[in-house]
């Protein structure tokens, strides 16, 4: 690769890693065509991008953004594989789901920038996916918000339109 072309996917790399809140870097090797194939075809369907990276350009655009990657530098040995998305826990669950599909140890986690923080090594696989999505969490304060108006409307569908049935049917639910 010529030294042109290096810069060029420096400056490409770092600017996806500007634009994005969220990658993982894993180990895909070991992986066959046919495996590598269906992690790829998997990722696309769920809308993470996955490319292989060499680790020295890698290391040289996230030295170019202005976010800490000082953790994740000490990962970058071996073959390395960047999943970029929008979704904190999606490529830990990608992963998760894919080595139980298909009965293997790869991709491995190696490290992970999710909102600002540095996660790195396997063991922080499940952690990351367990940790909610925006979206996740957006549903779950609506849900919140939306259940003591239900509760309220719902006493006063079986209380009758009376003060009366309503104050008991409230009195009734709190039991």
């Amino acid at each position: 690769m010529k030294k042109e072309e290096k810069g060029q996917l420096i400056e490409t790399l770092a600017q996806q890693l500007k634009e994005s809140d969220i990658f993982y870097l894993t180990d895909i090797s070991g992986l066959d065509a046919e495996q590598t194939s269906n992690l790829r075809r998997l990722c696309f369907n769920r809308g993470v991008k996955l490319s292989v990276v060499k680790n020295t350009l890698l290391k040289k655009a996230m030295e170019q953004v202005e976010k800490d990657f000082d953790e994740l530098y000490d990962v970058l040995k071996g073959n390395t594989a960047l999943m970029l998305t929008d979704t904190g826990n999606l490529p830990a669950k990608l992963i998760q789901e894919y080595t139980k599909k298909y009965k293997t140890n790869r991709p491995e986690l190696k490290g992970a920038y999710v909102e600002e923080m540095c996660y790195t090594g396997a063991d922080n696989l499940v952690f990351l996916s367990n940790i909610k999505s925006k979206n996740e969490l957006i549903g779950d304060i609506i849900g919140l918000l939306q259940s003591p108006a239900k509760n309220v409307v719902s006493a006063l569908q079986s209380g009758g339109s009376t003060i009366a049935g309503i104050v008991k049917t409230l009195s009734e639910r709190s039991e």
